[in-house]
């Protein structure tokens, strides 16, 4: 595993400035490797890690970025559920470990370094010196990786009846009256961002 200062450097290279959130991001994916004991993730281990991040904010592009796991391999999930937490699974020993961020880390900053006026580089140099035990908690974690979670090719692959959409890999939902819907289709996601006909009429209208 490399330094915090080699990955900020990588990360910086790579994405431009970056924020204290970032940095405690990276710190939170270097231990999360560590602890299911995966040293080069990026490298000869990069099969073995699969992460869930719980929030579609900084931390989950620290945690591509210094792991390698990515949405697009099905090493990286998402969980919306608004934390700054992550859970990292080694799936060839099933060692797993959940690490959050504590709100207390949030005034580290302040409490350690208020002589600096600038809170960017309170925030920077607090997060850089802060042990592991005050920026987070850990705990062991039960992951059960299914088939149809796993990375590789599709598993299965079947049409919603509804809005005739393809779905893969488990994800649709069986009706009591024997129909395949896609889960749009199947609970009227009344409330999601993206509405189009297919939820209303079961076709799609064409904008090009």
């Amino acid at each position: 595993m490399k330094s915090i200062d080699e990955l900020l450097e990588q990360y910086e290279l790579a994405r431009g400035n970056i924020c204290p959130g970032q940095l405690l991001g990276i710190r939170m994916a270097v231990l999360g490797c560590l602890l299911v004991g995966v040293e080069d993730p990026r490298g000869a281990d990069r099969e073995k890690l699969i992460v869930w991040v719980e929030i579609d904010r900084w931390l989950a592009d620290a945690v591509e970025a210094v792991t390698g796991a990515r949405l697009g391999k099905r090493t990286l999930k998402f969980l919306d559920y608004g934390k700054l937490a992550a859970t990292f699974l080694n799936v060839n020993t099933g060692e797993a470990v959940r690490i959050v961020a504590l709100e207390s880390s949030r005034r580290l900053a302040d409490q350690r370094h208020p002589e600096i006026e600038s809170k960017y580089v309170r925030q920077m140099s607090a997060y850089r010196e802060a042990t592991d035990e005050e920026l987070f908690a850990v705990g062991f974690a039960e992951v059960q990786l299914t088939e149809m979670d796993a990375p590789g090719h599709p598993r299965s692959r079947v049409t919603c009846a509804h809005c005739s959409e393809g779905v893969n890999d488990g994800r649709e939902v069986r009706e009591d009256d024997g129909r395949t819907l896609c889960r749009p289709c199947a609970f009227a996601l009344v409330n999601s961002p993206i509405r189009n006909s297919s939820l209303a009429s079961g076709m799609m209208t064409s904008v090009f």
